[in-house]
């Protein structure tokens, strides 16, 4: 008590004193901040949770982001999570949100998961839209690619999508995970109708005679 009151009387008297413990409260506010901010942002933290441990890892640890010859991996931030910092602290903030559903359960079985996934990917597809594919084109630029080292498909699709100025997640929604049954469906469904080939978006394949449920 004695040493907080000497401390008061002091910095109310030097106000050079009262500058400098400012400082220096401001630089452990700022560096517990960051830290905070980088703890929940590595791979460990995100699958912390068994709902993203037990879905979506899973599925991601099977795809070319996970493992490849190059051996460079992308984790979940670097796909999730933007790299400024001001868009970076906005996400956080919007993550909250994924703390309720967390409290009440929204997806704590694989039935529920299941059930929301459209849901949940499409709010990622519409980020993703809106921002052009930001965290795609942190690593990936379609302005950058040699496509004549491509093989001819994807060759044909990236010169396609910078003509119609498409952006990445146009084409690549299932990249690093399953797509929602749902979506798989209504895709097919419209493909159908337009008349849409196989090999469009599955290298090799050529749709022959009538289309059925097992071609899926």
């Amino acid at each position: 008590m004695r040493f907080r009151s000497w401390l008061v009387e002091q910095v109310s008297a030097t106000p050079v004193l009262l500058a400098a413990v400012l400082f220096v409260a401001g630089i452990i506010f700022w560096g517990a901040f960051n830290w905070s901010m980088e703890l929940t942002n590595t791979e460990e933290f995100c699958i912390s949770c068994h709902e993203m441990r037990e879905n979506v890892y899973k599925e991601y640890r099977q795809s070319a982001h996970y493992s490849n010859s190059a051996g460079v991996r992308a984790t979940c931030p670097d796909c999730h999570v933007p790299k400024s910092w001001i868009d970076k602290t906005a996400r956080k903030v919007a993550a909250t949100n994924e703390l309720y559903h967390k409290v009440i359960g929204s997806i704590d079985t694989r039935e529920k998961f299941v059930n929301k996934r459209l849901e949940l990917a499409q709010h990622v597809w519409r980020d993703m839209e809106a921002n052009d594919s930001l965290e795609c084109r942190n690593c990936h630029e379609l302005s950058a690619m040699n496509t004549h080292q491509q093989n001819s498909f994807a060759s044909q699709a990236h010169l396609k999508a910078q003509q119609q100025e498409m952006t990445c997640i146009d084409c690549h929604k299932g990249v690093a995970h399953n797509l929602p049954e749902e979506f798989l469906s209504a895709e097919h469904t419209r493909f159908q109708q337009e008349g849409v080939e196989c090999s469009n978006c599955h290298e090799g394949l050529r749709h022959e005679g009538e289309w059925s449920d097992e071609e899926w």
